[in-house]
């Protein structure tokens, strides 16, 4: 009714059927501001209204539509209206907000369902968020997700990797159980990032993501054959080894625990070499007048593959003191045919030595004779100068010049302190032959007369003429030592090889350690000895070197194996530590597993070199750890090492240092450059060092790296850019070249070749020229020389950047870079094992020791070890903050580091150790 009187619940109709309803209103959701439509529909019905939480809706807000059923003659009404949020925002009743339809017809009322109208929304933030789980692999995975709270209740679909997960499709995943997702038997591939997705009528939304690692622990494989005895002879060793693959830890799962090598002894039967027994006694004279006796090679016999006796096993003499006759002769005059042939020879061989000997002196004689003139001997050579270059000649000059062209030597060119003209020279004769004088002015007594401005490797320079002169003290005293002269029908001039100064055969220093260990540094060398605290036992105390040999190596390379690092001798030999110590050995390779083999030797009491082990092999009874420029190796014994090489490919490459050195000549308008090319090793450039300084030679330039590649090709040394009319080169070519194996196998012998420059005027003080070292398709290296040869005017350059020649031996404490107290608390924590490898396997990984952990495994306090070779890797650092950051990175998931505290330590090392950023 219009004045909103209540209707009655019934209204006086004629006969028929009560209202049917056809369709019933729904329950509805508002979202946001939209108001919502309720519907009913019935048959027969004369009216319908709505009534809402108990009250009629008003007759202006209802909509109506009237139709006729076709199929019954009846009438069918449809009536809807409309619900806002406001009037569901303003209704507070004990229920929802609900609405009724009721129809009239003839006979009566009938009322519809009740649907409930709400508002519907959805909260922002989850009531439980999945949490990221770390399982074994088959492991079970349950993550938890309880949704916000919205109306409509939300539905939550799980995605992973942002991809959605169809349970349907994988039996192991399900997602039905209270919105959780199960993983029955944790696979690889279900690690990844799985978020929980709600969403309703209104909105959806995303939960924090949970990470997901499958983890597998490490598996040992089947152990491998055993190994043959490494001895032939006596007592020895076999090993067998197993690797972590069956499977490989993988996601942080924990590295297989045991040893990954076992060794037992063995014993291999010695060869016995034979010996013979007695002679017999002579037997019987026989027919032909001799008799015999034979003996036997049983005292012992051969035994195990050992030689047989040398020597005849029968002997036979006549027995009648050549009284015996045979047809009708004395047996002692009958001469063999072989005996009479064998007298001819002897006597033409000397007739023929005799008639060499007078040609020999009539040449010898003519020589003499000639040498007295002005204009000497010409020697042409044609054979030196292949490919189109020209003949030159050397032309002697003075009587009693003691460095003539030798004929029959040719230089080698390998070998330092040897300064013949621009020659590459060695030193393999005598070691006392040349002095200071005579080393740096080798040419003293040669005029040189160039024919061609050809350059070649072996000579023609660009000047016409070089006269060089005779100075007192070219050779020490009493050498009356000479030299041939060149034969003018040998076509092939050489210089005379000189000598090299005699130089020290080892580095060597010591110092007493005790329990408290200590540092002993060989200075400017690279080498280093670390022994550890509580290696030594208490009150006690040694006496330990360490030195380097610079003398010639006794390791004697096989094959294609290079020696890459010096001797380096450690002892005393029979001391035994209760710690492995460490040992710092420099090195020239250019580090690359895929294009070396390094190998660790170490020389026997017999002086025989032997493989300790391979750098990538897996070992427990010795650690390397190769960087750059050093190996560090974890030792227990001490003795004499070495590193070698063997290149696996042509891109192996050496490091070698090339340098420049400078000097004025005993010709007061000569300069002499000497070009250096050494392993990159400290201790092999400072035995350049050394000779130079002894010598008064400057360095000219810093010096530099060069790549050397193991390609076969030579090395070239030349000068360029040489200021045009204020010096001139002398006496050769600027250009020298060096054989590939000369420089390859150098077995640290200083490699250089020398320079004479000449200044035109005295007046000329400045010098500036290049020199280009280069390997042909390889790598070069430009040295500008920018000096003056005036020593008060020249500018220092120092041979070392760092000398550590202060303190070679440093013991107890003040040795150590981590603290005592501090080193304490980290191993305490470390080593205990933990079940995912957060333990001294992390320390190690997160210090870049990923290689050979069954090493630490064996060892007492694998985190102590760590930490000495923490110690002697970084022994020129100036601080912790190498060891600091994998501190830091490890305390963020490791409580019981994270929680040591200032109370724990001591005070001087918790200051100490906050100064370095610890």
């Amino acid at each position: 009714t219009d004045n909103g009187e209540v209707l009655p619940e019934s209204i006086p109709s004629a006969p028929g059927t009560l209202p049917h309803f056809i369709e019933e209103p729904d329950d509805a959701y508002i979202i946001k501001s939209n108001p919502i439509a309720l519907r009913c529909k019935a048959r027969p019905a004369m009216q319908i209204f709505f009534k809402c939480n108990g009250e009629w809706v008003h007759q202006n807000e209802h909509v109506s539509e009237e139709s006729l059923d076709e199929s019954s003659g009846l009438k069918v009404r449809e009536v809807f209206i409309n619900v806002t949020r406001q009037q569901v925002e303003d209704f507070h009743g004990p229920e929802d907000y609900w609405c009724q339809c009721v129809a009239w017809s003839h006979l009566g009322t009938s009322k519809s369902r009740k649907a409930s109208v709400r508002i519907a929304y959805l909260r922002k933030n989850f009531e439980q968020d999945p949490q990221g789980r770390e399982v074994p692999i088959e492991g079970m995975i349950v993550l938890h997700c309880r949704p916000p709270e919205g109306v409509p209740a939300a539905e939550v679909e799980w995605l992973k990797n942002e991809e959605p997960i169809d349970s349907e499709q994988d039996e192991n995943i399900d997602t039905r159980a209270d919105h959780n997702l199960i993983i029955r038997q944790a696979r690889l591939s279900d690690s990844g990032n799985y978020t929980c997705m709600a969403a309703n009528i209104v909105a959806k939304r995303r939960s924090l993501s949970a990470t997901v690692v499958v983890y597998v622990n490490g598996g040992w494989s089947s152990w491998t054959e055993w190994s043959a005895c490494n001895v032939r002879c006596g007592r020895g060793w076999q090993k067998r080894s197993r690797t972590c693959t069956n499977p490989a830890p993988l996601n942080g799962g924990a590295f297989c625990e045991g040893m990954s090598v076992q060794k037992i002894t063995c014993t291999s039967l010695c060869p016995v070499d034979g010996s013979w027994e007695v002679w017999s006694e002579w037997s019987v004279c026989s027919p032909d007048c001799e008799h015999l006796r034979i003996r036997e090679c049983a005292a012992p016999p051969p035994r195990n593959g050992g030689k047989f006796c040398e020597g005849l096993s029968q002997e036979s003499e006549n027995c009648t003191d050549g009284l015996c006759t045979l047809d009708k002769k004395p047996l002692h005059e009958i001469k063999p045919q072989s005996i009479e042939n064998a007298s001819d020879i002897a006597l033409y061989s000397g007739l023929g030595a005799a008639v060499v000997a007078v040609a020999v002196l009539v040449i010898g004689i003519t020589l003499y004779r000639r040498s007295q003139s002005d204009y000497g001997v010409d020697v042409i050579d044609s054979s030196a100068l292949t490919g189109g270059f020209q003949t030159f000649n050397f032309k002697t000059v003075r009587q009693g010049n003691s460095l003539l062209l030798n004929s029959a030597m040719q230089p080698d060119l390998t070998v330092s302190r040897t300064y013949s003209g621009p020659i590459c020279l060695q030193d393999p004769l005598d070691k006392e032959l040349m002095t200071e004088s005579s080393l740096f002015n080798p040419l003293s007594d040669i005029k040189v007369k160039v024919q061609s401005s050809f350059m070649v490797s072996l000579g023609v320079s660009e000047r016409a003429e070089y006269h060089g002169k005779n100075h007192s003290g070219t050779f020490p005293h009493g050498n009356n030592r000479s030299f041939s002269t060149m034969h003018p029908r040998n076509k092939t001039p050489y210089i005379q090889n000189l000598s090299s100064l005699p130089t020290r055969t080892e580095l060597r220093t010591t110092g007493v350690f005790g329990h408290l260990g200590g540092r002993l540094v060989m200075p400017n060398t690279g080498g280093c000895l670390l022994i550890p605290h509580g290696a030594i036992p208490e009150e006690n105390s040694w006496e330990i070197y360490m030195s380097i040999n610079q003398g010639e190596p006794s390791l004697q390379s096989d094959g294609s194996e290079v020696l890459l690092s010096p001797e380096v001798t450690c002892g005393p030999p029979d001391m035994i530590v209760t710690t492995p110590f460490a040992l710092t050995i420099p090195h020239c390779a250019d580090v690359s597993s895929e294009h070396w083999n390094i190998h660790l030797k170490k020389r026997t009491q017999q002086g025989k070199w032997e493989e300790v082990m391979s750098v990538e092999d897996e070992s427990t009874s010795c650690y390397c750890l190769l960087d750059p420029f050093a190996c560090h190796v974890l030792l227990d014994s001490f003795g004499t090492y070495a590193l070698t090489g063997e290149p696996i490919t042509d891109c192996a490459v050496k490091q070698l240092k090339v340098a420049v050195f400078g000097c004025m000549s005993c010709n007061s308008l000569d300069y002499n450059l000497r070009v250096y090319c050494v392993d990159n090793t400290p201790c092999a450039f400072q035995e350049v060092v050394s000779d130079e300084r002894h010598q008064g030679g400057q360095l000219l330039e810093e010096p530099k790296l060069l790549h050397f590649k193991g390609n076969t090709f030579s090395l070239q040394i030349s000068v360029l850019d040489i200021p045009p009319f204020l010096w001139r080169i002398k006496p050769f070519t600027a250009c020298q070249e060096v054989p590939f194996s000369r420089v390859w196998c150098s077995n640290r012998q200083p490699l250089h070749c020398a320079f004479s420059l000449e200044r035109y005027t005295p007046t000329t003080t400045q010098l500036s020229c290049k020199i280009c070292i280069r390997q042909l398709k390889g790598h070069e290296q430009i040295l500008q020389v920018q000096t003056s040869i005036l020593e008060s005017e020249r500018e220092t350059i120092t041979f070392f950047a760092q000398e550590d020649s202060t303190f070679p031996a440093q013991t107890g404490p003040k040795a150590f870079k981590i603290p005592y107290s501090i080193r304490q608390r980290i191993c305490a924590t470390f080593d205990t094992p933990n079940a995912k490898g957060k333990d001294w396997q992390m320390l190690a990984q997160k210090n870049s020791i990923n290689r050979n952990l069954s090493y630490f495994a064996t060892q007492s306090s694998p985190s102590a070890v760590i930490l000495n070779l923490w110690e002697a890797r970084h022994q020129h650092d100036g601080d912790l903050d190498s060891l600091a950051c994998a501190l830091e990175e490890i305390g963020r998931t490791h409580t019981k580091l994270s929680n040591i505290t200032e109370s724990q330590l001591d005070e001087t090392d918790f200051n100490y150790s906050r100064q370095n950023g610890l």
